[in-house]
């Protein structure tokens, strides 16, 4: 049995390409689009804020947030449940890494607020439990190759922040999947805590109504500003 790589994706796509720059290095005030299933990642300095749009209403992203630095540090989904006394993050709040150290604040959303920090990536494990025989794109490997395109390799793969994922939570604990409640062009904006590596994935779920019932997954846009 092949040892697990954490950093090694089980399939390929565009996320491999289409690097924004050599390192991740934005420039300042220009829009970035994240090609539909595929994967961006971004260098944010401390201070400067990140925009994530949805274009369509109906794409969600995931979303994660490395330490320059030290990539083991990383936002933490189970230390922001305990930090926030919820699951739902809203404008205003910190966002903390495995150090339980803020590394983003929201500083805006746009939309109704509902996304998730409860479900993990998909993964080809994931979507071959779904019933797929060939590979599928996924969020995990998104991640992984949005890294590797600016020369960097995942040490491991965090829980996301599932902008605009709606996963509905019953009073017994049982969760489902809903279309998203956004609207066309609404925005989250994140402001860098610390000297971060944000990566965005537009998420190619197509087998479940996370992104939409009967929608085709579509792309994302950002946009990093100065202080």
């Amino acid at each position: 049995m092949q040892q697990y790589d954490p950093g090694r994706p089980d399939g390929t796509n565009a996320s491999l390409d289409i690097a924004i720059s050599p390192d991740g290095t934005p420039e300042p005030g220009r829009t970035y689009s994240v090609e539909a299933r595929c994967g961006l990642a971004v260098r944010m300095a401390k201070g400067q804020t990140l925009t994530v749009i949805n274009p369509s209403g109906h794409q969600v992203c995931d979303f994660w947030a490395f330490a320059d630095r030290n990539m083991h540090e990383h936002l933490s989904m189970g230390r922001l449940h305990t930090t926030l006394g919820s699951i739902f993050p809203k404008t205003g709040d910190p966002l903390v890494s495995t150090l339980r150290r803020t590394l983003l604040t929201i500083t805006e959303d746009t939309s109704p607020g509902v996304h998730d920090t409860v479900i993990a990536s998909c993964d080809d494990a994931r979507y071959r439990q779904l019933g797929c025989t060939a590979y599928h794109d996924n969020c995990a490997d998104n991640l992984r190759m949005a890294l590797i395109a600016i020369g960097l390799r995942a040490p491991v793969i965090p829980a996301p922040f599932n902008l605009w994922m709606n996963v509905p939570l019953a009073p017994d604990g049982t969760t489902r999947f809903a279309p998203p409640v956004a609207a066309p062009g609404d925005r989250m904006c994140f402001r860098a805590e610390a000297d971060v590596i944000a990566v965005m994935s537009a998420c190619p779920q197509d087998l479940t109504p996370v992104n939409g019932d009967g929608v085709a997954p579509g792309p994302l846009a950002f946009v990093v500003n100065d202080i």
